[in-house]
């Protein structure tokens, strides 16, 4: 093996003030047995990334760094940008200085473990390594139903994502670098890096249960996240719009024949329970459609607008290679 590379851990954090001494202490664990190994550069670092928390999160990031600024390094965004946006901010932070980076959330479900395969399976010239639950022993029926619902649902839709891969993902710089020129507002990861291409693999692990702290993707959330995926990687809806069209007018064209020969058999009563049904049914199927086709508008609206995906407010050891503190 040629020299260790730097390996810089990206960590989201919105209110994770109950979590995050665990979490850092847990990880500079891990860093220095890798360091030790040989593994990794001693030049690495663990940056947390404070996505608008109320709590004492970003205080916590700053006093982490004055413990061990060999360690920590801190990216605070001026407002809650959201999940996505927040390990994007970290990632095009350190996309100029590290060889490669993983992101990782702050609560510790992802097995830290994990890390060194994943590693060494980009020292075997894997650009992009995920990490995939093997099982969802600790989710509910609820979580565990919905969860692969959607990642099924993903394929049929024709999205190229990972089956039971969130966001704890290994990347090179090299695709770091060609991520940032993705610049959609929308952002969907679990979608983009695998549009990237290169060399990729997966590690599989265990997911454990939340360390301390609360779910910060309630159902409402997980289901604004399942409709930003699919309207943002496939087209698919709007064409099953037509296909619904076609079918509802071949059954109003049948609809026609049976009303025709029901008043020429001189059986023209007809009921008001199958005239509501129609009704109700043609209706529902409108506004379907409109909602389908309004979820597309209006990722139209926030595209065209170009607004900042995220801002940095403070940087604790910036990196001086990184031109992320530009607005992006």
């Amino acid at each position: 093996m040629t020299a260790p590379e730097k390996l810089y851990m990206v960590i989201p954090c919105y209110n994770e003030e109950a979590v995050l001494h665990e979490t850092a202490k847990r990880l500079r664990e891990k860093y220095d047995s890798m360091i030790a190994a040989g593994m990794i550069s001693a030049e690495s670092r663990i940056v947390f990334v404070n996505d608008g928390s109320k709590d004492k999160t970003w205080e916590i990031i700053s006093a982490l760094h004055s413990e061990a600024p060999d360690y920590f390094s801190g990216v605070n965004l001026a407002h809650n940008a959201g999940h996505q946006n927040a390990v994007l901010a970290g990632l095009m932070t350190v996309k100029d200085i590290c060889d490669m980076a993983i992101s990782m959330d702050a609560d510790l479900q992802d097995d830290i473990n994990a890390i060194d395969e994943m590693v060494a399976k980009y020292y075997e010239g894997n650009q992009v390594v995920y990490g995939v639950r093997s099982a969802r022993d600790t989710d509910t029926f609820f979580k565990k139903f919905t969860a692969e619902g959607f990642y099924k649902f993903m394929s049929v839709m024709g999205a190229d994502v990972v089956y039971n891969h969130a966001d704890f993902r290994l990347m090179s710089r090299r695709v770091l670098q060609e991520l940032a020129n993705f610049r959609e507002v929308n952002l969907f990861l679990r979608g983009m890096v695998p549009l990237i291409g290169f060399k990729s693999c997966n590690v599989y692990y265990k997911r454990a249960e939340r360390f301390a702290g609360e779910s910060k993707y309630p159902l409402k959330k997980m289901m604004a996240f399942a409709i930003n995926g699919i309207t943002s990687f496939s087209t698919k809806p709007l064409k099953m719009i037509t296909w619904i069209g076609f079918f509802m007018s071949c059954i109003s064209v049948l609809a026609f024949i049976w009303a025709f020969i029901v008043k020429v058999t001189g059986h023209s009563e007809l009921g008001w329970s199958s005239t509501m049904c129609s009704i109700w049914l043609i209706g529902g199927l409108q506004l379907l459609a409109l909602g389908i086709i309004g979820e597309y508008v209006g990722k139209i609206y926030a595209e065209v607008k170009q607004r900042p995906r995220y801002i940095i407010a403070d940087f604790i050891n910036q990196p001086e290679a990184s031109d992320s503190t530009e607005e992006t």
